[in-house]
């Protein structure tokens, strides 16, 4: 399946330790002739760290997308209503937007575009990335597993010894996962040895 034409919500929240593996994953989206709306979670845009400023990441999704990233609440609710997107991409996301999502919160500018976008009964594909999958945020995770028009980009614990309960989506897998929900089928296997 081409991406050509594809009109794709990517939604970046605060896991910025995976920025530079979502940026390229943006990136390789672009260049199967993808359109990517560009959206940020108020963390994801304001919070600057060792992985870049606030301005220098918001840039650079600019530069990727070719468009102005939405860092609103206000910006992003016309996103359903508009039927801006054939899909939805949240990556990376955090426990905190898993959980807000799973508990239906509409309180950042991603949230708001994921909500938004569902109204559509359109797909969601949810790139995960926490140190606490395995432990506290593991029932919301389970829980937007079971939920209609949720799909998860295929993910594995990213540092076993050192922190057993940390997951991480396969940041390289966005694509296929995207087109897998285009489909209505979640990629398979979800659970990937590293």
């Amino acid at each position: 399946m081409s991406l050509d034409g594809i009109r794709i919500g990517f939604c970046m929240t605060g896991s910025f330790c995976t920025f530079e593996k979502a940026f390229a994953a943006a990136q390789r989206l672009v260049s199967e002739g993808a359109q990517l709306i560009p959206v940020m979670s108020f963390n994801a845009a304001s919070i600057s760290t060792r992985f870049g400023t606030a301005k220098e990441n918001i840039e650079r999704l600019e530069n990727i997308t070719g468009r102005k990233v939405i860092c609103t609440i206000e910006e992003a609710e016309p996103i359903g209503p508009k039927k801006m997107c054939d899909v939805m991409v949240v990556a990376p996301c955090t426990s905190n937007t898993a959980a807000k999502l799973a508990l239906g919160l509409t309180d950042t500018p991603a949230t708001m575009a994921v909500k938004s976008h569902l109204r559509n009964a359109r797909p969601v594909v949810i790139a995960i990335s926490t140190n606490d999958a395995l432990a506290g945020c593991a029932k919301n995770i389970g829980y937007l597993q079971n939920l209609r028009n949720y799909y998860f980009v295929p993910y594995a614990q990213d540092n076993y010894e050192k922190k057993p309960n940390s997951i991480v989506a396969d940041l390289g897998l966005v694509s296929e996962a995207v087109q897998a929900a285009l489909d209505g089928v979640q990629l398979q296997p979800v659970l990937r040895v590293k």
